[in-house]
């Protein structure tokens, strides 16, 4: 009885030992919140400008950021971009706290990766992280003082998995903003987020994707240049010829808290995470947010201080749940009232919304404070006024009208890229940096390039 007893704890042990090794040498999953498919979310979060004037922009991903973690997908699969110049800024009145609607306080800075801040945050590596190219990446930030982070985390997606990509930031025609750093890096180009994505569809590096754009003419990145057939789903703040809008400004209803002098957020990216935050997604289409978001960003269909939220690529995908993109593990019951989607609220033109925070630090100023505030008001406005006159002037050698070529609107934006970015390139060294407000001119040096003028290999100066 006892050799008995002993031989068959001898075999159950020879058992363990080879499921053991079995287990050592079988390729490893990445770890992750698994959906239907057994495949993976995956989250790219991208705040593209820095500066306190542009708050809101980092609050936004912020609070993206704080949906998918509650929504169960964890930090191995985020990846987030952000300048992370906003929550210890000295003209912020609560150090360490980033907030993103003027009634509900919560701190959305907490726990949020800094994956790729200050001077890594570029098109070169916002394009490698989306390729899931490692390789590909540029790093600076060892070389700042105080050094900035890079982390090397990617989309490292596959054929199985569903991504959800948010930008927030300024844009223009066929671009989309970069943080205003000495020295400028390039615009994001429409034709350069395209490619990526057709690349990775390519390769099968995910099952389905969806694709958020926070910005001016957002709708120029997609329109005309996303196929219909490669299982990604976009939309947008905006049509490709029209503005975005701030929200909960000083001054506006509903107001921040009295000691923040800047905009908290952009109706759009708040109208996607207050739904997410106040519905379940799990019962919850992309559609029925489509719907929602649509109603809400336009000012319940008046388009007074309102855009139009656009769809584009694979349309068909907004059948799918919300949840599939934005994580369904740990979730819990609504956290917020979901807004009215026919209240109107309070809003600022995006191009203006710096503009708008420096004149209510001026109005509010006194003192020395008063004396700085003034100075940089006056120094915002003679900057506009500077691309102002020297786009005028670029033009004016052309032969073409300033107004013909802000109206035209072309599908694609351009079709000759190359001449496009060299335009851009050329006009920042030779007249002007055309920084962000300088992006509502985008227009005018692709229609240059679509009606064959090239500034820059012509070489004209302003």
């Amino acid at each position: 009885m006892i050799e008995t007893c002993y031989a068959i704890m001898l075999k159950f042990f020879v058992v363990a030992l080879a499921l053991a090794a079995f287990a050592s040498a079988a390729p490893t999953l990445p770890s992750g919140k698994y959906n239907s498919k057994g495949g993976l979310n995956w989250v790219l979060l991208i705040a593209g400008s820095n500066s306190y004037g542009n708050y809101r922009h980092q609050a936004d991903i912020y609070h993206a950021y704080q949906v998918v973690k509650k929504n169960g997908v964890p930090d191995s699969n985020i990846v987030v971009f952000h300048y992370d110049d906003i929550a210890n800024n000295p003209e912020n009145p609560h150090k360490g706290t980033v907030i993103n609607n003027p009634k509900i306080l919560t701190n959305v800075y907490t726990g949020v990766p800094k994956d790729y801040t200050g001077y890594d945050v570029t098109p070169t590596n916002i394009l490698a992280v989306l390729a899931g190219n490692a390789s590909a990446l540029d790093c600076e930030g060892s070389k700042q003082t105080p050094p900035t982070h890079c982390s090397k985390k990617v989309i490292a997606s596959g054929p199985n998995d569903d991504v959800f990509v948010m930008f927030d930031d300024h844009g223009g025609a066929g671009i989309l903003g970069m943080p205003d750093r000495d020295p400028p890096v390039p615009y994001l180009y429409a034709t350069d987020i395209n490619r990526v994505l057709k690349a990775k569809a390519a390769a099968h590096g995910f099952h389905q994707l969806t694709f958020y754009i926070e910005a001016c003419e957002a709708g120029s990145i997609f329109d005309g240049l996303l196929p219909a057939n490669i299982n990604i789903y976009a939309t947008t703040a905006s049509n490709p010829d029209e503005s975005s809008w701030g929200c909960y400004c000083p001054g506006m209803n509903p107001p921040p808290p009295p000691e923040y002098e800047t905009c908290l957020g952009d109706l759009y990216a708040v109208s996607v995470t207050e739904h997410a935050d106040a519905t379940d997604e799990s019962k919850e289409t992309l559609l029925s947010e489509y719907n929602y978001l649509k109603t809400r960003v336009s000012q319940n269909g008046t388009y007074d201080q309102g855009s139009h939220v656009m769809q584009y690529g694979q349309t068909s995908i907004d059948s799918e749940m919300v949840a599939t993109f934005l994580g369904n593990g740990n979730k819990d019951t609504a956290t917020s009232v979901l807004a009215d989607p026919t209240e109107r609220v309070g809003v600022v033109n995006t191009r203006d919304a710096k503009l708008h925070y420096f004149q209510t630090r001026y109005n509010r100023a006194t003192g020395l404070r008063k004396v700085v505030a003034k100075k940089d008001l006056e120094a915002e406005l003679a900057m506009r006024l500077n691309v102002e006159n020297n786009v005028a002037a670029l033009v004016e050698q052309t032969g073409h009208s300033l107004e013909t070529l802000m109206a035209s609107i072309a599908t694609p934006v351009t079709q000759d890229w190359d001449c496009f970015k060299s335009s851009i390139a050329h006009f920042n060294q030779q007249c002007v940096h055309l920084g962000e407000y300088g992006m509502k001119f985008a227009r005018v040096f692709a229609n240059l390039c679509n009606a064959g003028v090239n500034i820059a290999s012509e070489n004209m100066r302003c």
